[in-house]
């Protein structure tokens, strides 16, 4: 198979650089096209300057879906669609889309594209809906507990995330002077990523039918984002973990740990890591990922990978900031 030519619509945002940061050294990526009106003639450096020194390109007004095998759109919440309907040539290729906009099942072609739970699906699609970045680190904590039916009553979640999960632009509540030393509770059982995890979770077992209940926090660091999540289970804690073991056991990135994790071992990483225990009657799950990676840019390409039928993990096997 020949290279591929990426094209990546709003690449001047978070989510778009760690992209291009990531597919510049991916083996079986040939060109990368990075469009943006704003920043159209400048260099893509000047904005992602971590590619000082190795990316020499500037950013595009437009794209030729000619010249490219696949496009990530990077658009924001809400402008995906619109920007699909004004130029609808690009349903020639493949599309990953890394908004909100095609998550939901309904009126359109897109697959959801968490690979841990449709892996199938995904390398036959053309369309992708890549997953929220709280919504695939809940849903990477529970789905072999909703898959095997272990769980009675509702789901409590608590979620903390760091700023770069409220995008580039600035807002009150991702600047430094008020991030620092800080932390708040946001959007309690109401956050937009709960409709994904219900979707996932009613495919995967249609006789569940209590609530997850989550309540997500801003946390005073960049990046990553932590959960735990509890529930009651008749299952020993043996069980579980065996259960949890061999259902992420052909998945390459999703690792089930026995001790403690903490976000430093994920961040820059592709990875998510789950810890499982069980409490009297309450089972206890916690995971960590980084929200800019396996919650968005490092899922996208794993997501590419796929339906290219390329290795799975080319091109994401990236070392922890650990130290």
């Amino acid at each position: 198979m020949h290279k591929l030519n990426i094209g990546i619509i709003g690449a001047a945002g978070y989510t778009a650089g760690e992209l291009i940061r990531i597919l510049y050294n991916h083996p079986n990526v040939d060109k990368i096209i990075a469009q943006s009106e704003s920043q159209k003639g400048n260099k893509i450096s000047t904005i992602h300057t971590d590619l000082f020194g190795d990316i020499e390109s500037e950013f595009q007004e437009k794209l030729d879906e000619r010249e490219v095998d696949v496009v990530f759109l990077c658009k924001g919440h809400g402008h995906s669609k619109t920007y699909l309907n004004a130029q609808e040539g690009l349903y020639s290729i493949k599309i990953i889309d890394l908004s909100q906009d095609f998550r939901i099942s309904g009126s359109h072609e897109f697959v959801y594209g968490l690979p841990e739970m449709s892996r199938e699906l995904i390398r036959k699609a053309n369309y992708i809906a890549n997953p929220g970045c709280f919504a695939t680190a809940i849903q990477l904590g529970l789905l072999p507990a909703m898959a095997t039916s272990i769980v009675h009553g509702d789901v409590h979640v608590s979620g903390l995330t760091g700023s770069t999960g409220a995008g580039q632009a600035k807002t009150a509540t991702s600047h430094y002077s008020w991030r620092n030393d800080n932390a708040c509770v946001y959007k309690a059982f109401e956050h937009k990523h709960l409709q994904e995890v219900g979707q996932s979770f009613s495919q995967l077992n249609d006789s569940f039918s209590d609530r997850i209940r989550f309540i997500p926090y801003r946390g005073a660091f960049t990046r990553g984002i932590i959960t735990s999540a509890y529930f009651n289970s008749d299952e020993n804690e043996t069980t579980i973990k065996t259960i949890y073991k061999d259902y992420y056991d052909v998945h390459p990135f999703t690792h089930v740990i026995d001790q403690n994790p903490d976000l430093k071992m994920v961040t820059n990483t592709n990875k998510a890591l789950i810890n499982v225990s069980k409490i009297e009657d309450q089972v206890l799950v916690i995971t960590v990922i980084d929200n800019l990676l396996k919650g968005a840019s490092g899922q996208a390409i794993q997501n590419m990978n796929l339906i290219f039928d390329l290795d799975e993990a080319a091109g994401l096997t990236l070392k922890s900031n650990v130290y």
